[in-house]
């Protein structure tokens, strides 16, 4: 009884906060999913991923805090303090992330125009790749803890380097939903959205151990 109320607490709070991530994200969404698949509307996609970084936070929070006492279960209020606790924090790391790769993804779709030598395009293949990368780990980070946005860049980094397992992780999510896009759509791959930050955190938990034996009084 003990595991099946586990198990029935955790696809409740998936559900849940399913639900309230694709709300939370929905006004970038719905632009996005009216765009062309053309490179001019690069900028436009980015700007249409804003609203997904404090989503994901607060999912990220949510599915961390989660009871398996199916008596005690409030993922929504849960999901909602995190969005509050978290959205300017993660703001901070997130709009630069963004930044960035607007500019290396406007490069990369242009190169022909720009006449971009070939290792200079896959130069920039590999910086957005590790900016990408780099901003999951700074998501995560301060969705689960109280750093200054500095402190969150410079640990996103440090565990890039020093959890080489975390990284091809959340590279192997990362490629998996980008899978999922280009072989269906981007509605299609919001619906194991919560599934992905569970597993996400599974990914993550090496590196929260350290922040927590290293860096949490």
């Amino acid at each position: 009884m003990t595991t099946l109320a586990r198990f029935s607490a955790l696809v409740y709070t998936l559900f849940v906060v399913e639900v309230l991530f694709v709300v939370a994200a929905a006004p970038g969404l719905v632009v996005l999913l009216l765009l062309a698949p053309d490179g001019r509307n690069v900028p436009l996609f980015v700007l249409c991923a804003v609203p997904l970084g404090p989503a994901a936070s607060a999912a990220v929070y949510a599915v961390h805090r989660r009871g398996s006492d199916l008596a005690d279960l409030h993922p929504a209020r849960t999901f909602l303090r995190g969005y509050r606790l978290n959205v300017l924090g993660v703001l901070r790391v997130w709009l630069p992330a963004l930044v960035v790769l607007a500019v290396l993804f406007v490069s990369l779709v242009n190169r022909t125009a720009a006449g971009v030598p070939g290792w200079w395009f896959w130069l920039l293949v590999v910086l957005a790749s590790v900016i990408l990368l780099w901003s999951v780990n700074a998501v995560v980070i301060s969705s689960l803890y109280v750093f200054r946005a500095s402190d969150v860049a410079r640990l996103a980094a440090y565990f890039l380097a020093h959890r080489p397992g975390v990284a091809l992780g959340t590279a192997g999510l990362l490629l998996s939903a980008g899978a999922i896009t280009v072989l269906a759509s981007e509605a299609f791959v919001l619906l194991p959205a919560s599934l992905f930050i569970a597993a996400l955190l599974l990914v993550c938990r090496p590196m929260c151990a350290d922040i927590e034996r290293r860096f949490v009084a």
